[in-house]
């Protein structure tokens, strides 16, 4: 079989039974036996395609069938489904939160900071003035705070760590690229097992945050470019590699990857992405790889 369509639900909330397995099937054309990657979770489905304009019309058409289900969908060719390279952001990605919108938390500015957030990670402003308008006001915040943050308001993503170690374990890299500030991506990359990580630097007065981060600011463009260097480090080809994120900032990787995918992702995100997960945790990303639930590694 040429193509391949995966279904995927949220393991907490198991939607992939034989009802809608049978809907789908019937709407492929010369489809195969579906293949279940976790039982009512996620499963394959085998099907001879043609074009990639077909593709895409078929895909709408699945979407369509498949509208107030809480399942993803995604088509793709059979062959070189698994990647070599992940670059996956943090913030409201592999873990459930905005760094910065908790930290300024602290001051009782989450709700003006968070506004700024919503409208940089949509799109609608540019993101390095909003960082540092954002940084700005954490100006005298003293620097323990932020592993106390970490501790008490940070939670990782269900799936997330799945995610990292099994691809690891099949000889990908996984790089955590994030548009937050290294305190937290040393401690998230740590706990989750990413191979290496980058992200902004906040720079302080002593044991206070001077309200400065240090420039040039890591933003889309370093994103990307983070993407094809590791890419020609490695001796892989684009279609070998995914990039996952949520935010206008992660736009460049996304598009930019094999399989660029939105994870929960800001609509300007999502319409973009040749993937988008709406309803799954990471794991979800193993499944679009044709992982079962036999090959994940938990530790």
């Amino acid at each position: 079989m040429s193509h391949v369509a995966t279904l995927i639900s949220n393991p907490a909330e198991p939607a992939v039974d034989a009802a809608l397995l049978a809907t789908v099937t019937r709407l492929l054309p010369d489809a195969g036996e579906a293949i279940a990657l976790k039982p009512g979770v996620a499963a394959d489905i085998p099907f001879n395609g043609s074009g990639s304009a077909d593709i895409a019309t078929l895909t709408a058409a699945l979407r369509e069938a498949l509208v107030g289900q809480p399942v993803d969908l995604f088509v793709q060719k059979a062959d070189g489904r698994r990647k070599r390279l992940l670059l996956a952001d943090m913030d409201s990605t592999m873990i459930g939160q905005e760094c910065i919108d908790e930290l300024a938390a602290e001051l009782g500015l989450k709700e003006q900071i968070a506004a700024i957030t919503e409208r940089a990670m949509r799109g609608e402003i540019e993101f390095e003035p909003a960082l540092r308008e954002r940084v700005g006001a954490l100006k005298g915040l003293p620097v323990v705070t932020i592993e106390r943050v970490i501790a008490q308001r940070i939670t990782l993503t269900p799936g997330g760590r799945t995610l990292i170690q099994t691809m690891k374990a099949n000889g990908a890299r996984c790089a955590l690229v994030s548009g937050g500030f290294t305190h937290f991506t040393n401690a998230i990359a740590n706990m989750i097992g990413f191979d290496e990580n980058h992200a902004n630097t906040l720079e302080t007065d002593g044991e206070m945050l001077s309200g400065t981060v240090q420039e040039p600011i890591l933003g889309q463009d370093a994103k990307r470019s983070h993407l094809h260097r590791l890419t020609r480090e490695l001796g892989l080809g684009a279609q070998e590699t995914m990039a996952v994120g949520d935010g206008a900032n992660d736009l460049a990787m996304i598009c930019d990857a094999g399989l660029g995918v939105a994870y929960h992702a800001k609509p300007a995100v999502a319409a973009q992405a040749a993937a988008r997960i709406d309803h799954g945790d990471l794991t979800a990303l193993l499944y679009l790889q044709g992982y079962g639930e036999a090959d994940f590694c938990m530790a």
